[in-house]
């Protein structure tokens, strides 16, 4: 069996990005992504991506960096509420955007790794989503076709994984990664915690090593949140 591990995220790019190329990227909002890999890819310079993410970062950091290096030519995705430069490159027509409801975005993608070319859902029926769509009547409901994705490339973020590539994820972590990771023509993880084969729990795996092509310890996880509010603590026996 080939050797998975490699020392960076350089290391796990290397032969695999080009032009042109398709990412799907893990995460959702800040949580989870992978963040030593979108670094790397915008080091590399390479151009002309569509990128499939549930979104697109914020303004300076996570995929919003690809963005500001202008390497993103078109979104998948189904949140953009959170990075100013999507919003102003979308309405000046210099980035294209799929919009998907969420669970439809995130059944396309279980889907494509699940070899399921196409699906019926009731969601998006009588809206522009379901514009240009085959739809079709079940049980007296109608519903519109939603096609499967895969592409070139996924990279993924997990908490703990070991040198064969099985990984586990953390907490909310846990998102769109698992089924990107399954959907990608090579699949590239970084993890916090690198384990030696066979010392993972094999109950607690969430994406077993078949699906994951390198892997590698990252080196920084800045671990951001989007949007912080707090108040005051409120005193026992004071009202609110």
């Amino acid at each position: 069996m080939a050797q998975k591990t490699c020392a960076s995220a350089e290391a796990a790019l290397e032969g695999v990005i080009f032009d042109g190329m398709t990412i799907m990227s893990g995460g959702f909002g800040l949580c989870g992504i992978p963040e030593n890999l979108i670094r790397a890819i915008r080091d590399s310079g390479v151009r002309g991506l569509t990128v499939i993410s549930n979104n697109c970062g914020v303004d300076g950091f996570g995929l919003g960096l690809l963005l500001e290096a202008g390497q993103i030519d078109k979104m998948v995705s189904s949140y953009v509420g959170e990075n100013k430069l999507f919003e102003q490159l979308y309405l000046s027509g210099k980035l294209q955007l799929e919009f998907n409801p969420q669970g439809t975005l995130a059944e396309r993608i279980r889907a494509g790794g699940a070899g399921i070319p196409a699906f019926f859902t009731k969601t998006g029926v009588g809206t522009v989503v379901a514009e240009g769509k085959e739809t079709r009547e079940f049980d007296g409901e109608t519903y519109v076709m939603e096609r499967a994705l895969t592409a070139d490339l996924a990279i993924v973020k997990a908490w703990k994984g070991d040198r064969e590539g099985n990984l586990v994820y953390r907490r909310t972590a846990r998102n769109f990664n698992p089924m990107m990771a399954t959907a990608g023509r090579t699949t590239l993880a970084e993890v916090e915690h690198l384990a030696e084969t066979g010392t993972l729990d094999k109950d607690a795996i969430h994406t077993p090593g078949i699906y994951v092509d390198r892997i590698f310890q990252g080196a920084v996880f800045e671990k951001r949140i989007e949007q912080l509010t707090t108040r005051p603590r409120v005193a026992a026996g004071e009202s609110v």
